[in-house]
């Protein structure tokens, strides 16, 4: 029969993507695979990031194909990988077919709505031959992950005739990305760690933060301590590899031509519906009214706000705009000197003047140029 369809969300942490995902995770059609490429940096750490790269496209390359035995090379030492089962697996406890008959009478995948992880760990723990089986029944398998920062590193997958990929680049401004996480750091200094050292140690410092007797010059503990110096110098790495797909998809080579979709994560928690549409007729998918409720629902956290990533209605520009009250006019011009190539890009305005910032009346958002 004709191939199946293929789908990589790529993306960085703090996006906003285990919302988006969920537009997958949902969607009875649809195999999804939650951030697989985490059992290979667990695994690696601490490699850097560039070098763990290969690993990641190998990972993918195998699950692409339903091989899902890679799960069992990268489970953590002494946790018996041979016999790794779904639960084991990272994402597991809120994967809509792990939670699903016929794997778990806990759910159904047919009927749309979120699955409580406390009900999924009570699953029965299945071999992965058995997730296997399901997963060859799909038409249409999306994995999303944090964990590739080029586009050009899946540049063999997706020139590979057997293989059908699209590309969905998630995207935030960057901003909002270094403010959530600041916020969320504690959980992430690990893997900003492992970013930060794959830093080009030749590539320019961080100026407003070590240079002495800079006009800004700052000393690391103003900054709130080591943990938000790394959340920024993460954002270096993060916004040249963003500058780096979005070259390669301005001028894109054969192997990107109408695989290659950027949708923001502003739009999505703005217009739902609209960017629902859009995603899904970029990867040949129906939206069933099902779905278009449960985005409109996800965005408007009627009822079901106690999930992580519900985007209340009330919060959705407010979660957009939150970075404007959390971070200082210092931070964010630091974040705007590593990222404003990329912003310029996507349609991130720049602000000149704490007063603009604060000015939550004026939008920073433009007509992207992808």
């Amino acid at each position: 029969g004709d191939k199946r369809q293929l789908v990589y969300v790529f993306t960085t942490w703090r996006s906003g993507s285990s919302f988006f995902g969920e537009l997958f995770n949902q969607n009875p059609e649809v195999f999804f695979l939650y951030e697989p490429v985490w059992h290979v940096w667990q695994k690696l750490y601490p490699g850097d990031a560039v070098s763990l790269q290969g690993a990641a496209r190998d990972m993918l390359s195998a699950l692409y194909r339903c091989d899902l035995s890679v799960f069992q090379l990268y489970s953590p030492a002494g946790s018996g990988g041979r016999n790794l089962t779904t639960l084991g697996i990272f994402g597991a406890a809120t994967n809509k077919v792990v939670c699903s008959s016929p794997l778990c009478p806990a759910y159904r995948k047919e009927v749309v709505g979120l699955v409580d992880d406390r009900v999924c760990k009570k699953c029965p723990p299945q071999r992965l031959a058995r997730f296997e089986e399901e997963c060859r029944k799909y038409r249409t398998l999306v994995i999303k992950g944090v964990r590739v920062f080029d586009v050009a590193v899946l540049a063999p997958l997706l020139r590979d005739p057997a293989l059908d990929l699209k590309v969905i680049h998630l995207v935030r401004d960057p901003r909002a990305v270094a403010s959530s996480r600041i916020r969320s750091r504690h959980g992430l200094i690990r893997e900003s760690l492992q970013v930060v050292r794959s830093r080009d140690p030749r590539a320019h410092r961080m100026p407003f933060l070590e240079a002495p007797g800079h006009k800004l010059g700052v000393k690391k503990e103003s900054m709130g301590g080591p943990a938000d110096y790394h959340a920024l110098g993460a954002m270096e790495v993060i916004c040249n590899s963003m500058a780096k797909t979005l070259q390669t998809a301005l001028q894109p080579p054969d192997w990107l031509q109408g695989h290659y979709l950027v949708v923001r994560y502003e739009d999505l928690v703005g217009d739902p519906v609209k960017t629902l549409r859009r995603v899904y007729d970029f990867v040949g998918l129906l939206v069933s009214p099902e779905m278009e409720q449960f985005a409109l629902n996800m965005t408007s956290g009627s009822g079901s706000s106690s999930k992580p990533f519900v985007v209340s209605a009330r919060n959705a520009t407010q979660a957009a705009n939150a970075w404007r009250t959390a971070l200082t006019f210092q931070q964010i011009k630091q974040v705007e000197e590593f990222c404003y190539q990329p912003m310029a890009v996507l349609g991130y305005e720049r602000v000149n003047s704490p007063e603009e910032v604060k000015d939550l009346s004026k939008t920073l958002l433009r007509k992207p140029r992808l």
